[in-house]
């Protein structure tokens, strides 16, 4: 394999040590919400957000009246992303069953989908309202038809921002509160006097939030472990610098350390694209953000081939990855560690984060290896269950289970296999021992 860096990014190890620093500022934090709880969180709303009103959690009143402040077109564009969202999340969730099956005469087992009882949606906001975040976490969880849905977002511009409200309130959220960051993540994963705590955590949000959520994981669950919006492009020469510069811009804007990646075979189009992002970062509003995204993160990787291509992918694993290639289905079947894929020119990552009805929420840090991405399967769990139904099967399966648990020097487990031999048996099973083959002469017979 010999790939060529047109561009490379800044050093893994420069990547680790800011890690390293939200770590530590995040544990303490947790730690005095844990302490403090409503007067911790007021204090970190006051010093981060300069918020602080009588309460943090909306009324339906005011809820209506930021509703009230879109416009009819605004209103009608959120209600067609919701829609998209929630439709596919319907399909996703027909598609998982509960099953029941008699694998033996008298033994049946089975599972149940059954919905996380409590969810914290979080809606990032700071520069950008993230709208269709809340299309992404509160209307899937609704899907799922989890029965509590809290939903966090911090104020904009010193208010609540209408169009996430919005957004929040027809996805299906039960409580809205004002607050960003990690208290808000902090207060409803631990608990507060005015919150009470969920069962899980999802959504997406700056280093901050994504280290709280990775600290209070197993306390409660979260959607999966995410870092800063990552993007791939990966193009061949049919087609052109603007598009993949448009591309690669378009995710760097999220925030100062947004990867993007541009994967391609052509070194005229690598080189052209270098050029058009230069020219694209003088007129963009955002360049401020996504130029120092592009300078430390961005990179142009050289491949020789299709399949090396799809190797340095597979090992990257970015979060988004765009395929505009003249073989964009190959790449669909061949690869196998991404958050999700962007297939042809027509498609971009845009229209994903938005609008067209997959979920955004999606793993970063090479994640893509073990997990997706946030979906109505999230939000449910399988539980399995079993029932054993005739005297026939409770002696056969007792028996064997019996002397498979001496064989591990599990006798009190042994005899609760024992005692349904002798109950639904009638066989004499001497205490503490493994129970003998149906039939087996007494000759044969062993004990524990």
């Amino acid at each position: 394999m010999s790939i060529t860096y047109l561009k490379k990014g800044k050093p893994e190890a420069e990547r680790a040590e800011d890690d390293q620093k939200t770590r530590a500022i995040v544990e303490g934090t947790l730690k005095d919400i844990e302490t403090r709880g409503d007067a911790a969180v007021r204090e970190l709303s006051e010093k981060f957000d300069d918020y602080s009103p009588e309460s943090f959690r909306l009324s339906q009143d005011e809820i209506d009246a930021l509703i009230g402040e879109l416009s009819e077109q605004e209103l009608a564009d959120i209600r067609f992303a919701q829609e998209q969202v929630v439709e596919f999340a319907k399909a996703q969730r027909a598609s998982m069953t509960d099953i029941e099956v008699e694998t033996r005469p008298g033994v049946i087992l089975g599972h149940k989908n059954i919905p996380v009882q409590s969810v914290g949606c979080y809606v990032p906001g700071g520069k950008f309202p993230m709208v269709a975040s809340a299309h992404m976490s509160v209307a899937t969880a609704k899907v799922a038809g989890v029965p509590r849905i809290v939903a966090c977002t911090p104020p904009w511009q010193g208010r609540p921002n209408p169009a996430v409200v919005a957004a929040m309130h027809l996805g299906g959220a039960d409580e809205i509160y004002v607050l960003g960051g990690i208290q808000a993540v902090g207060a409803m994963a631990i608990g507060t006097e005015t919150i009470d705590p969920v069962h899980m955590l999802v959504g997406p949000g700056n280093a901050f939030v994504a280290e709280a959520k990775r600290q209070l994981f197993g306390r409660v669950g979260i959607d999966l472990f995410a870092g800063p919006t990552e993007t791939m492009v990966i193009a061949d020469d049919t087609v052109d610098a603007e598009l993949c510069a448009t591309d690669l811009l378009g995710q760097a804007e999220h925030g100062y350390n947004s990867p993007a990646v541009l994967l391609t075979n052509s070194r005229k189009l690598g080189e052209a694209t270098l050029d058009e992002i230069d020219r694209l970062l003088k007129i963009l509003p955002t360049a401020d953000t996504a130029g120092v995204s592009w300078a430390d993160y961005g990179e142009v990787i050289l491949c020789d081939s299709y399949d090396e291509m799809l190797a340095v992918a597979d090992d990257i694993a970015s979060e988004h990855v765009q395929v505009m290639t003249d073989r964009d289905d190959w790449f669909l079947e061949n690869m196998t560690c991404y958050g999700a894929l962007f297939l042809g020119p027509r498609t971009n990552v845009a229209n994903g984060d938005k609008v067209i009805g997959t979920n955004h929420t999606l793993p970063t840090k090479k994640a893509g290896r073990y997990t997706g991405g946030l979906w109505v399967g999230k939000f449910l769990k399988t539980h399995s269950y079993q029932k054993v139904t005739t005297d026939a099967a409770a002696a056969e399966i007792g028996e064997i289970g019996s002397r498979l648990c001496m064989l591990e020097g599990f006798v009190g487990h042994a005899e609760q296999c024992n005692v349904r031999v002798r109950r639904y048996g009638g066989r004499n099973v001497p205490y503490g021992t493994g129970a003998e083959p149906t039939g087996a002469p007494a000759t044969d017979r062993k004990t524990g």
